[in-house]
């Protein structure tokens, strides 16, 4: 919209100077031509009365009479008299005067015209001579004139180009005040979409706005109050789940010990219902921890060795992990969340070893814009246009390829936002899928 706004602007000042530019290019050619004339024409008729003075005392010969006259401003003399030609000019004779010319002349009628003679513009100027002997011709060059237009013309060329640009300047300038309103919509907007409901939108006492902001604020506002009842709701569940949820694993716990005990035909429904309480645990702890982010858990940052970190994180999820550390970022410390952190190393361990065919390692390196946290896997990786839903709540792929199935990666993603950093995945060069984070080391 901005664009088609200055373009409409330029097109505007394009339209007016150009309009303008043709107004005053007809007027001041024409009033140029128009005194040119009458200049002319008053120049002629004191030669002419010079010349029939001349003829009327028969002082000098008609030739010696047209030399003789003062034609300052005139390129040639001509003169018909009693049917016989004379000249000044050998390349302004006669035949460069327009026959239409002559005969209104002859006629008993003054005229002017304007011929190119040698590509060059020139105005014949043409006097009827007292008596009916004939006419009196004077022809004057206009390239001054036309220097004159062509000056005038590029002048006026270069007036339309500054316009142009001057209007495409205010057009850009009008639409960014203009659309400024809707800029700020569009930048509140996207703060909401990417998860940040405290975002408002300030009318700054603009009439127009005011209702809109209202409207839309108040929308934030109860997005906000919907949300955080719904977090709170989902960390109540969760705290609830736990005790039950901690009955059925050491009871679990006390069966397992028990195992030799327990009849053949149940040992193997023991196992998988062993499994499942796992998973149904693990699902518990990653529900209650996505539901601290939504309700507005605080981040709480730390002074912490990253790399000793990352190690103890992933040694943690799988037990002994080769984590690789370049010496550039062994001692590098950072603020961060240690929390937080942890678990953002633990779940995509842990989402190596369940999804993912096993961990091959870690590495924490030196990114272009700061820390680098590698996590490598050997499983079928991740086809190219389902990396980025793998981080969805929940998200789930096709049978032949392995997907962030529940809620790790989705909670990876949030805890890596917070801070200022950025998640994805790669296809690692063993093969199986490549998990980097990255974090600035400007917002430690």
């Amino acid at each position: 919209m901005r664009g088609r706004v200055t373009v409409g602007f330029g097109l505007l000042a394009l339209g007016l100077s150009a309009l303008l530019s043709g107004l005053a290019w007809t007027l001041v050619t024409r009033t140029m031509v128009s005194q040119t004339e009458q200049t002319a024409l008053v120049e002629t008729a004191l030669d002419r009365s010079e010349v029939e003075n001349a003829l009327s005392t028969g002082a000098a010969g008609l030739p010696a009479v047209l030399e003789g006259v003062p034609g300052t401003d005139s390129a040639a003399v001509l003169a018909q008299v009693d049917g016989r030609w004379y000249a000044t000019s050998p390349s302004l004779g006669p035949t460069s005067l327009p026959t239409e010319l002559v005969s209104m002349v002859n006629g008993g009628q003054e005229a002017t015209q304007r011929i190119r003679v040698d590509g060059t513009l020139h105005l014949a100027v043409g006097l009827p001579l007292t008596g009916g002997r004939g006419g009196y011709f004077e022809v004057y060059s206009l390239s001054e004139m036309q220097r004159t237009a062509r000056v005038l013309s590029l002048g006026l060329v270069a007036a339309a180009v500054v316009t142009v640009l001057m209007g495409l300047g205010v057009g850009r300038f009008a639409s960014r005040l203009a659309l400024r309103p809707l800029t700020e919509l569009n930048r509140v907007a996207a703060d909401v979409a990417a998860g940040r409901l405290s975002a408002r939108l300030d009318a700054d006492g603009d009439p127009d706005l005011e209702k809109l902001a209202g409207s839309f604020n108040q929308t934030v506002e109860d997005l906000q109050r919907h949300v955080i009842a719904d977090a709170r709701f989902a960390v109540d569940v969760s705290h609830e789940l736990r005790t039950p949820m901690t009955t059925m694993l050491n009871s679990m716990q006390v069966i397992q010990n028990r195992r030799d005990q327990l009849p053949e035909s149940v040992r193997e429904p023991v196992e998988l219902l062993a499994d499942e309480l796992e998973r149904f645990r693990a699902l518990v702890v990653d529900l209650l921890e996505i539901s601290r982010h939504d309700a507005g858990d605080q981040v709480v940052r730390e002074t912490v060795r990253v790399g000793d970190l990352v190690r103890r994180a992933a040694d943690a999820a799988a037990g002994r992990v080769v984590t690789s550390i370049d010496p550039a970022v062994s001692g590098l410390m950072m603020e961060v969340d240690k929390r937080r952190l942890e678990r953002v190393v633990a779940n995509l361990v842990g989402n190596a070893e369940t999804h993912g065919g096993g961990c091959t390692g870690v590495r924490v390196e030196p990114g272009e814009h700061g820390l680098r946290i590698v996590v490598d896997d050997t499983g079928p990786g991740i086809a190219p246009g389902r990396r980025a839903r793998v981080f969805e709540r929940f998200a789930r792929g096709g049978s032949s390829e392995r997907t962030g199935v529940g809620l790790g990666l989705a909670i990876v993603e949030r805890h890596v936002a917070l801070h200022d950093g950025h998640v994805h995945v790669e296809e690692s060069p063993g093969g199986g899928a490549r998990f980097v984070v990255e974090l600035p080391t400007s917002a430690s």
